[in-house]
C-alpha cells in the first residue's frame, strides 16, 4: 500500500480536472507538487465530443484529437503534456474514501493519497434504469454516455447492428444528440420521452416544434407522454424489444439511455456543507471545510447576477469555474483575491446540420423570432424570454458568431423590452444594437 504526498491534488479526470491543471500550470507549479487522480484510463478530454464527432460514420473524432483544453481553443494536453509540465497524472484509480478532516484520499487499491489542498471535480454520473427497477434493464445493448469506455461501446453496437433498429430513450439533450447521431449512421430511430415535448428544462413549446418536426422530416419517430416501463431480450441477452408505459412495444437492435445524471458527491456525504444536491461553495469555489473546492457538476454556487445559488451542468461552467477555483487558490497564497465568480449561463448544442446558442435565464413570458420552417434548408430564428420588463435570456438556431455573441451581449446587460411584439419585430437587430 503505497502513500503519496501532493501540494495540490484535483480529483476527477474529466473537462473541469483538465482545465484546473491547464490554470495550475499557467500560474506556476513545481514539480510533484500536483497530481490529477482520475478513474478513467486516458488524460482529461472534452466530453462534449462523444456524443457528437465520436459517433460520426466517416471521419469521427477520436483521441488525442479532443483531449483538454482544445474546446476553448487552448493547448491540447497529451499525457506526456502532464509531464512535461511537473504534473503527476494517475489514471484508472479510483477514490473509494475520502476523509476530508484528515486530507487524505484511498484508493480502491489501498494506495493513500496525502494534499494539502483539494479541487473535487468529480463531475456526474449517469442515471440508469437499473437504478428504478425497470424490468431487463440490465440486457446486453442497453447504453449509456457519459465516459470515453461508455462512447467505445455505442460505437461497437453501431458497427454490430448496422442499419437495425436503435430506441432512443429521453428527449433531452443526450436524447436529441444521440438521435441525430444514429439516424446519420442509418439506424431505425424511435425517440421516447414522457415530457409534453423535447428538452423541457430549456426549450418553449414553439422552439421544441420546430426540433421535433426537424427530426420527424429526418427520420426519426418520437413518441411523447410515456416511458421505458420494460425490455426483453434475445436468449443471447441482447436486447430485443423495449415495453412503453402505454402498452406499446417498439424493436430494437440498440436501446440508448439519457435521463439525467446525478453529481458524483457520496465520498464527502456529512464531511462538507451541500446545497441543491451539489457541494456548496463561495463565488470562488471554496467550500464549507478549509482547503477544499468544488468546481464543474459538483458545485453549488452563488449566480451573481441572478442572486441565488445554482448548480450547472454545462462544459462552459466546467471550464471556468475549474479556472477560477485555481486563480482563487493561487491569489490566496500570494495574500490577494480574484473577481467573485461572475457567470452567464451558456448552453449550446449541434445535431444534424443545426446547431443554436442560449445565453441567460429561461424565465417568464418568451417570445419567437425568425424564420422557424424546419423545412427550410437554413432555418434562422431565436427566441427572447422577458421578466419584469426586461431581456433576461435569449436563444439563437443558426446564428452567425457575431449574431451569438450579441445574445450573450443581450442577456448579460439585461435591457427593457417595450414589448413582445416589438421584440419578435426586431429579432436579433435588437441584441445587435446593445
Amino acid at each position: 500500500m503505497a502513500e503519496k504526498s501532493f501540494k495540490y491534488i484535483i480529483l476527477g479526470g474529466g473537462v473541469s480536472a483538465g482545465y484546473a491543471a491547464k490554470e495550475f500550470a499557467n500560474q506556476g507549479v513545481k514539480p510533484g507538487e500536483l497530481a490529477v487522480i482520475s478513474k478513467e484510463a486516458v488524460a482529461p478530454y472534452e466530453r462534449p465530443a462523444l456524443s457528437k464527432g465520436y459517433l460520426f460514420p466517416e471521419g469521427a473524432a477520436r483521441l488525442p484529437g479532443f483531449h483538454c483544453c482544445v474546446g476553448s481553443g487552448g493547448e491540447k494536453l497529451l499525457p506526456e503534456s502532464y509531464k512535461q509540465k511537473g504534473i503527476e497524472l494517475i489514471l484508472s484509480t479510483e477514490i473509494v474514501k475520502a476523509d476530508l478532516a484528515a486530507k487524505t484520499l484511498v484508493s480502491a487499491a489501498g494506495d493513500v493519497f496525502k494534499y494539502e489542498t483539494l479541487i473535487i471535480a468529480t463531475g456526474s454520473t449517469v442515471l440508469r434504469l437499473t437504478d428504478f427497477g425497470v424490468k431487463g434493464a440490465d440486457s446486453k445493448n442497453i447504453l449509456y454516455l457519459r465516459e470515453i469506455d461508455d462512447a467505445d461501446k455505442v460505437v461497437e453496437a453501431i458497427k454490430a447492428k448496422k442499419g437495425g433498429k436503435a430506441v432512443v430513450v429521453g428527449g433531452g439533450y443526450i436524447g436529441l444528440e444521440l438521435s441525430s447521431a444514429l439516424r446519420i449512421n442509418d439506424f431505425d430511430v424511435t425517440m421516447v420521452f414522457p415530457e409534453p415535448w423535447c428538452m423541457p428544462r430549456l426549450f418553449t413549446a414553439d422552439i421544441a416544434a420546430f426540433y421535433e418536426t426537424y427530426y420527424t422530416n429526418k427520420g426519426v419517430k418520437i413518441i411523447k407522454g410515456t416511458v421505458a416501463s420494460g425490455f426483453t431480450a434475445h436468449p443471447n441477452g441482447e436486447v430485443n424489444e423495449v415495453q412503453l408505459k402505454d402498452g406499446r412495444s417498439l424493436e430494437a437492435d440498440i436501446v440508448i439511455v439519457g435521463v439525467g445524471a446525478k453529481p458524483l458527491t457520496s465520498l464527502f456525504k456529512g464531511q462538507v456543507e451541500e446545497d441543491k444536491g451539489g457541494i456548496k461553495t463561495d463565488a470562488f469555489f471554496k467550500t464549507s471545510v478549509p482547503d477544499v473546492y468544488a468546481v464543474g457538476d459538483v458545485a453549488t454556487f452563488p449566480l451573481k447576477m441572478y442572486g441565488d445559488m445554482r448548480r450547472v451542468e454545462h462544459v462552459d461552467h466546467s471550464r471556468k469555474s475549474a479556472e477560477q477555483a485555481v486563480k482563487a487558490i493561487k491569489a490566496a497564497e500570494g495574500g490577494g483575491t480574484v473577481e467573485e465568480y461572475d457567470y452567464l449561463p451558456f448552453f449550446y448544442s449541434r445535431s444534424f446540420d443545426l446547431s443554436w446558442q442560449f445565453y441567460g435565464d429561461n424565465v417568464g413570458d418568451s417570445v419567437l423570432f425568425g424564420d422557424s420552417n424546419p423545412s427550410n434548408p437554413k432555418p434562422r430564428f431565436g427566441a427572447y424570454w422577458i421578466q419584469d420588463g426586461k431581456v433576461v435570456g435569449a436563444f439563437m438556431e443558426g446564428g452567425s458568431g457575431d449574431e451569438n455573441k450579441a445574445l450573450a451581449k443581450v442577456a448579460k446587460a439585461r435591457p427593457v423590452a417595450e414589448s413582445l411584439d416589438e421584440l419578435a419585430k426586431q429579432g436579433i437587430s435588437f441584441a445587435a444594437k446593445i
